[in-house]
């Protein structure tokens, strides 16, 4: 029996019946521009429940379409919502598994940095943890099958977890996904400017993000700090907030999509 953590927001953030999921994803990637270009090395990417950021998300996630059977590894890093955690941290389990079947963890590239003194290994901090679990359905649908290294990011330095995407980087075989929202409850307008200067931030490769810009900012800032150091190019794919989904304006959260590429992308 494979040791596999089970998805603990089916459901909830997204749709519990796999044909119900399955259709709702395929829904949002074909309702997504597409975007032509270079394959994307690294995503930044929303985590609300799919009513509200389902359609910013797929924005990054049909940007992969065309390299579908190059991709074979997905780096998954997210923030921690529930458990704190000094550092990043890994689960001890084989699988993570959603309504759509099962993925593997890649067991090789999770010993390659398990000596790091910024790792840690905890099954209690990804237990009921919706930031990476929310992706993986998109994953599911526009890659072949794929293995996982699934990092919960608490309180860590850029450089703790460039040093590790370092590790881990590969080739085309290997994406990155970071995922995050940006700003929380504020009134709409106000969050569209706050939203829009922090992507500009983003753009320019600025490792000071805050949580309270992003609740991302740490696995972000670390992106960043790698990115900019293999000359990676940004580029903003779509930015928007609940109130303009599925809520109301009085207090919303922000969803933006980025895409890093290796190269000068003028797609």
């Amino acid at each position: 029996m494979i040791n596999t953590r089970p998805p603990a927001v089916a459901g909830t953030f997204y749709p519990g019946d796999p044909d119900a999921l399955s259709a709702t994803v395929d829904h949002f990637l074909a309702e997504a521009s597409p975007q032509s270009g270079l394959q994307p090395k690294a995503l930044i990417v929303p985590h609300a429940g799919y009513i509200y950021s389902g359609s910013t998300a797929a924005t990054a996630y049909a940007t992969l379409k065309p390299w579908a059977q190059t991709i074979r590894r997905v780096i998954l890093l997210g923030p921690t919502h529930r458990v704190a955690v000094e550092g990043i941290a890994l689960p001890e389990v084989e699988a993570f598994s959603t309504p759509l079947g099962s993925i593997q963890l890649d067991a090789r590239a999770i010993a390659s940095i398990a000596g790091l003194p910024q790792i840690v290994f905890s099954n209690h901090v990804h237990a009921f943890e919706h930031s990476l679990e929310v992706h993986l359905p998109f994953l599911q649908r526009v890659l072949e099958p794929f293995t996982l290294v699934p990092l919960a990011v608490g309180d860590a330095p850029p450089e703790a977890v460039a040093e590790v995407l370092d590790l881990l980087w590969g080739g085309p075989e290997t994406l990155i996904v970071v995922s995050s929202d940006l700003s929380h409850f504020l009134p709409y307008g106000t969050a569209q400017q706050v939203d829009a200067n922090t992507c500009r931030h983003i753009l320019q490769f600025d490792t000071h993000i805050h949580p309270e810009q992003a609740c991302g900012a740490f696995p972000i800032n670390g992106l960043l700090l790698a990115a900019r150091g293999r000359g990676l190019t940004p580029k903003l794919l779509g930015l928007c907030n609940s109130g303009d989904t599925a809520g109301d304006k009085n207090r919303v959260v922000g969803y933006a999509a980025f895409s890093f590429a290796e190269g000068d992308d003028h797609g």
